[in-house]
């Protein structure tokens, strides 16, 4: 199998980032445009993570830190590619680019009826904070 590789998003990028989220994605962000995702990455150019299979886009994460938290989003891989170790992979990337930058935890925004990414979150070793309503890790040892 063709080796897993991940960057950060270029501007080239973007229409293939969206038509993808239609494919890939649950749900609907406000900022699932490309004025949304322009702006993402202007200010973090670093933020948007893609998973690359012989050059095929497979997965993507959003690592944004904003200097206080780590937030990820759209944790997306491909319905046909699931199971296969990118989601881990790309919540990795995610995870050491935090550590990198002085981050110590991450969240994740997960949809409450998104039962297959709940499952997959918590086989990444994040947990519900039900007081807040999102998913968090300790990013340190």
């Amino acid at each position: 199998m063709t080796e897993l590789r991940i960057r950060a998003a270029a501007p080239d990028d973007l229409d293939a980032v969206l038509a993808f989220w239609k494919v890939a994605a649950e749900g609907v962000s406000i900022s699932d445009d490309r004025d949304g995702v322009e702006r993402l990455i202007a200010r973090d150019p670093e933020a948007l993570l893609l998973a690359e299979r012989a050059g095929e886009l497979v997965g993507t994460v959003i690592a944004g830190f904003d200097g206080w938290r780590c937030h990820l989003y759209r944790l997306a891989v491909h319905p046909g590619r699931r199971r296969s170790g990118i989601g881990s992979a790309l919540l990795t990337a995610a995870e050491e680019r935090f550590v990198g930058l002085g981050g110590r935890r991450g969240d994740a925004m997960v949809l409450r009826r998104n039962e297959t990414a709940q499952h997959a979150w918590r086989a990444a070793g994040y947990a519900p904070e039900e007081q807040w309503r999102r998913w968090v890790k300790p990013l340190d040892d």
